[in-house]
């Protein structure tokens, strides 16, 4: 359970019930009152060396920006949703664009007018749109916090249309189980092999207790999807992959490993990542490979061209050994 050193709010939250819960939840955690979230002064001048003291901090503010994102790989818009940032460390995360903004854990309070937009967009669509609402946090482990998902799920499940869907690292799914989500809600769970999710996801739920997440949602009606990803090429990753798939085929439940679908997502990384690295994780695997990355834009890498379409094959050959019947929304 997270427990933050302190907490930075914006004075309007205690207009919205939610406000008004967290601060009395956090009731004797040292509080310091902010203009704006997204602009903390004192966070900015933080050097990097300081990434996960930073981390323990809890920010609380109203999100002002509700612009959706159309999309096209397991959902049709990104949705701003109840938070962004993370407690976690992994040390690939894209939200850490610019680490004295984004990395640490915001919670908004005005749910109910960004759920009333989704459900509105939902409703006068001519066909079924799925709102991707965990592309800027991970819900699962907010939901620890704040009851979000729970209060997402109750009320979204009398909607004419539509599906909400999410990512994750995490298995505290217990408290979303026994809810009537009626089909409305897909979660996808991120998986990588131990030594990396050990070595390099910092602060997230371990490989078998992702796995144990996935049959008890299955089991609980869920539609369920599995993220390789993202898949780091390290000294030895072929290896590392392939004892993965093997454990999800030994480990997966009938039911889960009947409906479950895939997505697989090559790393990308940045210098930004490089510098936090450095100085926040010295003694961190290396994750950066100039030998094997090339550029992407400003700031950013990605695996060379051949490198990628290597390591696409080979991880389409293992899949169709153990998964052939299910599918691959997309490997990118």
């Amino acid at each position: 359970m997270f427990k933050p050193k302190a907490i930075y709010f914006e004075k309007d939250i205690m207009n919205y019930t939610l406000g008004k819960e967290l601060m009395e939840k956090y009731r004797e955690v040292p509080k310091i009152e902010i203009e704006n979230h997204n602009h903390i002064e004192e966070m900015r001048k933080k050097s990097n060396k300081e990434f996960m003291d930073m981390k323990r901090n809890l920010i609380i503010g109203i999100r002002k920006t509700h612009k959706f994102v159309p999309n096209h790989k397991t959902s049709d818009f990104l949705v701003p949703y109840t938070s962004s940032g993370c407690t976690a460390a992994c040390m690939y995360c894209y939200l850490v664009c610019n680490y004295n903004k984004c990395a640490y854990l915001r919670l908004f309070v005005n749910r109910e007018k960004m759920l009333e937009k989704i459900i509105k967009t939902s409703e006068i669509s001519e066909k079924e749109l799925t709102f991707e609402i965990g592309s800027n946090s991970d819900l699962i482990l907010e939901n620890t916090i704040t009851n979000n998902l729970v209060w997402t799920i109750e009320n979204f499940k009398d909607t004419k249309k539509g599906f909400l869907t999410l990512p994750t690292k995490f298995s505290m799914v217990d408290d979303i189980l026994d809810l009537d989500h009626r089909g409305k809600v897909i979660i996808r769970m991120s998986v990588n092999p131990k030594e990396i999710i050990n070595r390099v996801e910092f602060g997230t739920s371990r490989l078998e207790e992702r796995i144990e997440a996935i049959n008890k949602l299955s089991e609980a009606g869920y539609k369920v999807g599995i993220l390789i990803a993202p898949v780091i090429m390290v000294e030895n990753w072929k290896t590392l992959y392939k004892e993965l798939i093997i454990e999800l085929d030994s480990k997966l439940s009938k039911k889960a490993k009947k409906q479950v679908f895939f997505e697989i997502i090559f790393m990308t990384y940045s210098f930004v990542h490089t510098k936090i690295n450095e100085e926040a994780f010295p003694n961190a695997i290396p994750i950066y490979d100039k030998e094997k990355m090339q550029g992407r834009g400003k700031g950013k890498y990605m695996y060379k061209s051949d490198l990628r379409e290597e390591g696409k094959q080979f991880l389409l050959k293992e899949m169709y050994k153990y998964f052939k019947d299910n599918i691959i929304e997309y490997i990118v």
